[in-house]
């Protein structure tokens, strides 16, 4: 007989509580459990100690005999220090983006990268024309000194 160490859900509706308990592997979830090692609470804050509550005893002689804990059960049994820390779980290859989401998703990058470079051209050419503008005043008002610095000189001459 297959031995699994796993939850077994109770409480009412939107207020869980669940038993660990040793049961056959085939039995269903709420079903038949051969034995109770320990309760978890999820409605309590993480640091509470009544969170996770677990009989170190039963829990090294179901071990011993075989029991297999699900994910769940052995992450509380490696925190309580009672097997070695299981390694967490990489993501399924059903959760990972399709293809056509992906090639969506370069090119929205891509679109992106083109925008902000022609953002970054018209600022560009928009800091050159300023810059233009600038020295282009500058042209016309010395000619416009030079004039008015004759105009003087002229009355002169004609008033002489």
């Amino acid at each position: 007989m297959a031995l699994k160490m796993r939850m077994a859900r109770g409480g009412r509706k939107k207020a869980p509580f669940y038993r660990i308990v040793v049961a056959d592997a085939r039995a269903p979830r709420d079903g038949k459990f051969i034995e109770k090692v320990g309760t978890y609470n999820p409605l309590l804050n993480k640091d509470d100690t009544n969170r996770v509550t677990l009989n170190t005893e039963l829990v090294k002689k179901w071990l011993a005999e075989g029991a297999q804990p699900s994910e769940r059960v052995a992450r509380f049994l490696g925190e309580a220090g009672l097997i070695d820390m299981p390694k967490n779980r990489t993501s399924i290859e059903k959760a990972k983006p399709k293809a056509k989401a992906v090639q969506m998703a370069a090119d929205k990058a891509e679109k992106l990268a083109a925008q902000a470079e022609a953002a970054k051209e018209a600022e560009e050419a928009a800091k050159a024309e300023a810059e233009a503008a600038a020295a282009a005043p500058a042209e016309e008002e010395a000619p416009a000194e030079e004039a008015s610095a004759e105009t003087p000189a002229e009355e002169e001459t004609k008033a002489e």
